[in-house]
């Protein structure tokens, strides 16, 4: 049975229809990565997801549960936490702080244990935890990003780009951490553009383009796949 399952879903802007009837499943213990080139629709997916944007058609279902079309703070009080593209932390509040943030749906021994989590899992937010997020470095702000959604205990986490704008080795240093998310007991669903780096530590792919899923499959198939390759060389990925 699928943790997630998204069946038809249909998101338009005005005239304009950005998601054009999009299926997805992801299992408990899964990493399900998202591909596809800027402007496909994987954001607004993954907004439609958290609650962000309203469903225009299709259906959602989160551990059972229809959720399409609720508030994102509902979607969070029932399991989904998102750190978004281009990480949105609050720059002029501490880490602390941001954390705190993260935690508004928990309370007392489990938000206790939850930044026992965080800070075990991002040392370097230990040590910066009294200093403005502003201050931070791109990686660290990244990391304080993805500590915030955790904060929330999440059953399922939805990660944005969290690669965008980092140098090699903090890319190689955040999907170590997606790794151990998931192995720490937490699916995640991650959209990416590095397809390199999400096939080697996802269980499943999607490719989209268009607005709709054109490609499917285990992601060490879709890794020798050549319209995945197509797909980032600025072409249009075949049906």
């Amino acid at each position: 049975m699928s943790l997630l399952a998204v069946r038809g879903l249909v998101v338009r802007m005005g005239a304009l229809e950005i998601l054009r009837g999009v299926d997805l499943d992801l299992a408990a213990g899964e990493i399900v990565t998202v591909l596809g080139s800027n402007g496909v629709g994987k954001t607004t997916l993954m907004r439609a997801i958290s609650g962000v944007y309203r469903p225009a058609r299709g259906s959602i279902q989160f551990a059972g549960e229809e959720i399409a079309g609720l508030a994102s703070h509902a979607i969070v009080a029932r399991g989904i936490a998102q750190a978004p593209e281009g990480r949105q932390i609050f720059g002029a509040m501490t880490v602390a702080e941001n954390l705190r943030l993260g935690a508004a749906v928990t309370r007392g021994a489990d938000r206790a244990a939850s930044l026992d989590r965080v800070l075990s899992l991002f040392p370097v937010l230990r040590e910066r935890y009294h200093q403005r997020a502003g201050s931070l470095s791109g990686g660290e702000q990244q990391m304080l990003c993805i500590g915030r959604a955790l904060m929330a205990q999440p059953k399922l986490l939805l990660m944005d780009e969290p690669s965008l704008g980092l140098a090699p080795k903090l890319v190689r240093q955040v999907f170590g951490l997606i790794a151990a998310i998931r192995a720490a007991g937490t699916p995640v669903l991650l959209v990416e553009q590095n397809a390199k780096a999400a096939l080697a530590i996802a269980d499943r792919a999607y490719v989209m383009d268009g607005g709709r899923i054109v490609l499917a499959g285990e992601a060490a198939a879709l890794a020798r796949d050549p319209r995945v390759r197509a797909a980032y060389l600025g072409g249009h990925v075949g049906g």
